[in-house]
């Protein structure tokens, strides 16, 4: 991702990184807060996302981004098994400058099965810091 909300714009595609849960860490899960969850059907949705979340909290960590406001519009479409490598991706969507130092991006987060198929997705309003040069935002 780029340095600063100036540096985004509206369409951008970036990576967020893949992830797998094994058999094991299903089970693991499903025994703890999942006990009625069958894992022949699959990562039980509160897994997808918690394996979306960790995702998006790692890309994330490098990103000038101060205040997560929002995630809605959840959807699951998918269960898929385990072992499956699901890559997570983010596009924006919009963004709303806030002043001279900040503003808010909003981004549609999807997380893909190997065959490209949508497992999940959510949108996000983040508050990003500006780049304290840059000319006016569109």
């Amino acid at each position: 991702m780029p340095a600063a909300f100036d540096d985004l714009w509206i369409g951008q595609v970036a990576s967020i990184g893949a992830g797998v849960v094994s058999q094991e860490e299903l089970d693991r899960f499903c025994g703890t807060y999942a006990p009625g969850w069958n894992t022949q059907d699959g990562l039980p949705d509160a897994l997808i996302f918690t394996l979306w979340s960790r995702l998006e909290t790692e890309a994330a960590s490098t990103w000038p981004q101060t205040k997560r406001l929002a995630v809605d519009a959840l959807r699951w479409s998918r269960n898929p098994p385990a072992g499956e490598l699901l890559r997570g991706r983010l596009t924006i969507m919009g963004k709303d400058a806030v002043g001279d130092t900040k503003g808010v991006v909003i981004a549609q987060h999807d997380l893909l099965d190997e065959a490209g198929r949508l497992v999940f997705s959510c949108l996000t309003r983040t508050v990003f810091q500006r780049n304290p040069m840059a000319p006016e935002a569109d």
